[in-house]
């Protein structure tokens, strides 16, 4: 796995939050609102703005079942990932960071200790950069043949 499938996942899953927030816009817009009682009259042209939104939300709807495919998709492959990882405080920086979508502050502050967001950034990238071999905190003990 590289950065940059691991990143793209990531993107995947702010856009699929995005699409989300616009849609909860779009049906917020299309709630029924007050009418303005100052009888005048108001008709600009013909248009329907109702029918407009429901266009819109219909379309938006299936972005966001598009985009959920894609995230879930994505994350089977992580997660898959992610589970390889031997060391549990690498395996929950990579959880904490590309599955749960936190912020490199937001992970750091998660592991606890006196791990910065550096640090914690440090780490991915130093696991990857080994292709996923090299282990964090103590060396395994040589195996003994018997």
């Amino acid at each position: 796995m590289t950065k940059q499938h691991l990143d793209r996942h990531l993107e995947l899953r702010q856009q699929l939050a995005a699409d989300l927030e616009l849609l909860a816009s779009l049906e917020a817009a299309a709630a029924p609102r007050a009418q303005r009682l100052d009888g005048m009259p108001h008709a600009h042209g013909v248009s329907d703005p109702t029918g407009n939104l429901a266009a819109e939300i219909a379309d938006m709807r299936e972005t966001v079942a598009r985009r959920q495919a894609a995230v879930a998709h994505s994350e089977e492959t992580v997660a898959a990932y992610i589970g390889t990882i031997e060391d549990s405080q690498t395996r929950m920086i990579f959880r904490l960071r590309y599955v749960h979508g936190m912020a490199w502050k937001e992970v750091a502050a998660a592991v606890g200790g006196r791990n910065t967001e550096n640090s914690v950034k440090s780490v991915c990238y130093r696991y990857i950069a080994r292709g996923g071999l090299a282990r964090m905190g103590r060396p395994r003990k040589a195996e003994v043949p018997v």
